[in-house]
């Protein structure tokens, strides 16, 4: 498992996507924040924290995430590599979660710049420190598991077909059904005010986290997305 990790970090650095990735991440941050006029910049808030950020990132994560893992399993399919990998002396479940925790620290890679608008912000508050750092750093562990619940749909996706886009658009489509699509069915109240149909969407779980407060139910909720499409991934893996 730990070989198949390092292999597809070093894929994606020995290539401009690892790069490619990071940059675009940040760049769009970072106009989005500090030059884009707009509810997003900080500067226009005027207030000192990253609010803007958070409820930035995951929609950039919605199509950075499935870029990164587009090709872990389409690349193999297409190149006939598969066959292969599978017959080596590891499991399935070790192929898979190599896979994942390579695109997922990938991503987790491109997170730690993001911790400058931490100390931007610190700096800029009046009085200078005036940040919420209960509510960042809840912010911060609610990424990184949102992330891991979108690395885990993306790889998924990419072991359904051995075409690249295709993947892409189909790991697309699940995370913004798991992260909108609830809420989204929620503000119908098609089954009643009884059913809290927002629940089972990642958005709540996210915002609970992003106010400093973590939960073990959302902890469990994010994990058992991760989980369940790992176990996808893996059956999926194991027919193929």
């Amino acid at each position: 498992m730990i070989a198949i990790l390092k292999k597809e970090i070093n894929t994606f650095f020995a290539s401009p996507i690892g790069y490619l990735v990071i940059a675009v991440f940040l760049v769009l941050n970072g106009l989005f924040l500090w030059v884009f006029t707009g509810e997003f910049n900080v500067l226009d808030n005027g207030y000192a924290d990253l609010s803007s950020f958070f409820l930035l990132a995951p929609w950039i994560l919605i199509f950075l995430v499935p870029a990164v893992t587009m090709r872990s399993f389409s690349d193999e399919k297409k190149q006939g590599t598969l066959e292969l990998l599978v017959t080596k002396p590891i499991s399935h479940l070790q192929i898979v979660l190599g896979k994942y925790l390579g695109a997922f620290l990938l991503i987790v890679i491109a997170l730690i710049p993001t911790l400058l608008y931490v100390f931007t912000i610190y700096k800029l508050g009046n009085p200078e420190g005036n940040l919420d750092m209960g509510s960042t750093i809840g912010s911060y562990f609610g990424l990184l598991f949102l992330v891991a619940a979108y690395t885990a749909i993306g790889v998924f996706a990419s072991s359904l077909t051995d075409n690249q886009i295709v993947s892409f658009i189909i790991a697309i489509f699940i995370c913004f059904l798991f992260y909108f699509g609830f809420d989204g069915i929620a503000s119908y109240n098609l089954f009643g005010s009884g059913f809290n149909l927002e629940s089972l969407g990642m958005s709540s779980h996210y915002k609970s986290m992003s106010r400093g407060v973590i939960d073990t139910r959302d902890l469990v909720y994010f994990l058992s997305i991760a989980g369940l499409f790992i176990l996808l991934t893996k059956l999926n893996i194991k027919q193929s």
